[in-house]
């Protein structure tokens, strides 16, 4: 069995809270050797505040398939107020000293965001950050933090061995005109795992015995060859409610079908139902317009559906170089789900965050590479299929937080 679901010691666990906070009063100072650190922090002064926050790890570019245990941690200083390009220095725990181990800048946001361990032999690690004197602003050092909390995840896989975990099922096994889906369906045999990945495609439909003709508000001329994708799910056999959910993936190529990694609540979606359906990210293919990233929320109200969300800014600037790209690399693509608001991440960096129509309902992760009736005039028949490979997917869940 290749996913190995890593249950936390009783449910007490799955109740804590995912913000649990170490809050100093205005003024006071932060000492190293006599505070109990939890996984967010936040310090005020007369003058400053800083919140510092350490995440999973969800930090883990490269070009080859690697071990969620081997990524790092994200840590994330919000500094207020905000001097853009201020030095911020992460400092670790050594005993009763502090270690610098990576230095940022504050960026026009106010955040400095960075990629640490998240524990040595097994140990969690303390951290803090110490931002430098700047126009007016004495140094500031934060309230610690630690990586604990995030050690142990509540489900992963790695895809391990070449037969996909009975977790996953597969979805989408019918042309669905209301999904515009017409002409591709779900199949088991646009999935496949090995080399510790699990690849997902979209292929011609071996068993078509005629064309597709793209209808609808899609309409296009001409005809095309049926297809088949990859979309699995775990509906049925896990799903979690509030906590981080990351997959680390290298996408399609081409343009002319999407890849993505998203959560949908247990009942479905469909008018009238409850909970936001969270697309943690989609990708429409290499010299899209817009980039080809983009992060959704989709809800109904009563009939109406509502989304929000679209293309992700600055998408470059998440690559880690000018070689980099979406389909050339793999980057972790992660979703920090709360009562109150999501924050969508990649490689730990923050992209963007929604607070309205937060889904309080279980939600299940979902793989796919699917080619919706409006792409499939993007791509000649020839180069099919195209593929989207991931090596892991953890969630790290922390169950409903209390009102501050």
């Amino acid at each position: 069995m290749s996913a190995r679901r890593l249950l936390a010691s009783g449910t007490l666990a799955l109740l804590l809270p995912a913000s649990l906070l170490v809050l100093m009063e205005p003024g006071s100072a932060a000492d190293p050797g006599d505070v109990t650190a939890e996984s967010v922090s936040v310090r005020i002064t007369p003058t400053q505040r800083v919140t510092l926050e350490a995440l999973p790890q969800i930090v883990q570019q490269g070009g080859r398939v690697a071990s969620p245990d081997a990524a790092r941690a994200a840590v994330t200083a919000t500094i207020r107020p905000v001097r853009a390009g201020r030095k911020v220095l992460l400092q670790v725990r050594q005993g009763e000293s502090w270690e610098t181990v990576v230095t940022g800048r504050q960026d026009g946001r106010g955040r400095a965001q960075f990629a640490a361990a998240a524990s040595v032999d097994g140990h969690a690690l303390v951290y803090r950050v110490r931002a430098t004197p700047v126009r007016g602003l004495r140094a500031l050092v934060s309230a610690p933090v630690s990586t604990a909390r995030w050690l142990d995840p509540t489900f992963t896989d790695e895809f391990t061995g070449t037969d996909l975990d009975p977790v996953w099922n597969h979805r989408g096994r019918e042309h669905w005109s209301t999904s515009r889906r017409t002409c591709s369906k779900g199949d088991p045999r646009a999935v496949s795992v090995g080399g510790g990945t699990v690849r997902l495609s979209v292929i011609t439909d071996p068993d078509a015995t005629t064309r597709c003709k793209v209808r609808g508000r899609d309409a296009s001329p001409g005809r095309y060859a049926y297809r088949l994708s990859g979309h699995i799910g775990t509906q049925g056999a896990y799903s979690f409610r509030y906590g981080v959910a990351a997959a680390r993936v290298k996408f399609q190529r081409l343009r002319g079908q999407h890849g993505a990694f998203w959560l949908q609540p247990v009942d479905g979606m469909y008018p009238g139902a409850a909970g936001s359906e969270i697309d943690v990210v989609e990708y429409f293919g290499d010299h899209h317009p817009q980039g080809g990233l983009a992060t959704f929320m989709h809800r109904y109200d009563g009939k109406r559906r509502i989304s929000t969300g679209g293309w992700i800014p600055r998408q470059a600037s998440y690559l880690r170089s000018r070689r980099d790209g979406w389909s050339r690399n793999y980057h972790v693509f992660s979703v920090e789900w709360t009562p109150r608001t999501v924050v969508f991440r990649i490689d730990g960096r923050e992209t963007g965050r929604m607070g309205r129509g937060v889904s309080d309902v279980r939600q299940f992760p979902i793989l796919s590479l699917i080619a919706a009736d409006y792409e499939i005039p993007k791509i000649e028949e020839r180069r099919l299929p195209q593929h989207m490979y991931v090596d892991w997917v953890r969630v790290w869940e922390t169950g409903a937080i209390p009102p501050a």
